[in-house]
């Protein structure tokens, strides 16, 4: 049986639990959210849709003890109307971070054994907060990061070149907010160097872009939710079939004694390797000030808020 769970049943939650029921990934969905109102009207609105699939799923909500046999758990409440016009991910801390001192002790006290994946803003520091305060080891918890990032790095090389996306590689390292950088020294196109194909490419001007298509999604709508809850969902497919893929996600970093995005190898066990690339030294002081910015965020908040 296939059991995952959901915390946050906002735009990007609910855009998970559709997804996931939707795709026929999960056989049970436990679904959390501190209005119980939307919980219930999720529930019978998935319910709704379910009639109509193949596939049949359970939806179980607001029991945080159904979550104890649960392979997946995704978070990803907060408030994303404090992001502001400038959509400055860190001025949602203050909130989300409240809601992790008091969901991070509910998690723990289920018996919860799985994998927990945080999409919640500031990406990096909330799944750094999430593991330090529910003590699972780091493997077990990571965030989305900037799996997000490099899908948009991915389209914006693959317009300027006019192919698919898909046949663009590559990597958006650091932080998921405004330090991250794309590490152009990892890009490839069908297996070669970006700039064997191009050696005219105005790279300051693509990684402009690359930031630039996050806000041009929040703009209209004030907020996005179609390109994260896919990164979401197809990580809980990967570590549900012990996928053993490498993508950037946001996980710890012995070396850098920080959470931020980098390459990883993803199974049933979350975070199974880091994965080394070889970036260039003006790459790797891009990635020392963004850590350092993910560093001073975390250092902002009570460690021992869980005892």
């Amino acid at each position: 049986m296939r059991k995952v769970g959901i915390i946050g049943l906002g735009h990007v939650g609910a855009t998970v639990a559709y997804t996931l029921v939707t795709e026929g990934l999960v056989d049970e969905l436990v679904l959390i959210d501190q209005n119980e109102q939307l919980a219930l009207s999720e529930e019978y609105d998935l319910l709704d849709a379910v009639v109509n699939l193949t596939n049949k799923t359970k939806i179980i909500i607001q029991d945080y003890q159904a979550l104890a046999d649960a392979e997946v758990i995704v978070f990803a409440a907060g408030q994303i109307s404090a992001l502001g016009k400038a959509g400055d991910r860190f001025k949602e801390l203050a909130i989300t971070s409240k809601i992790v001192e008091e969901v991070a002790p509910k998690i723990k006290a289920s018996g919860f054994e799985g994998i927990l994946v945080t999409i919640t803003n500031p990406c990096d520091v909330i799944a750094a907060y999430m593991q330090k305060l529910t003590g699972f080891p780091t493997n077990r918890v990571l965030g989305t990061g900037t799996m997000l990032d490099t899908a948009r790095m991915k389209q914006a090389v693959g317009r300027k070149l006019g192919i698919s996306s898909n046949n663009v590689g590559g990597y958006v390292y650091g932080e998921h907010g405004n330090s991250q950088f794309v590490a152009w020294s990892t890009v490839t196109v069908g297996n070669r160097p970006l700039l064997e194909w191009n050696q005219e490419l105005d790279l300051a001007g693509l990684t402009e872009d690359v930031k630039d298509g996050g806000w041009k999604s929040f703009a209209g709508k004030g907020y996005t939710s179609y390109g994260i809850a896919t990164c979401a969902a197809r990580l809980v497919r990967m570590i549900l079939n012990d996928a053993k893929i490498v993508i950037p996600v946001s996980t710890y970093s012995e070396k850098m004694d920080s959470y931020y995005g980098q390459p990883a190898l993803i199974g049933k066990d979350g975070v199974e390797a880091i994965v080394e690339c070889q970036l260039t030294k003006e790459e790797r002081a891009s990635l020392e000030s963004s850590v350092e910015i993910i560093k001073q965020g975390l250092a902002k908040l009570p460690l021992n808020a869980a005892k």
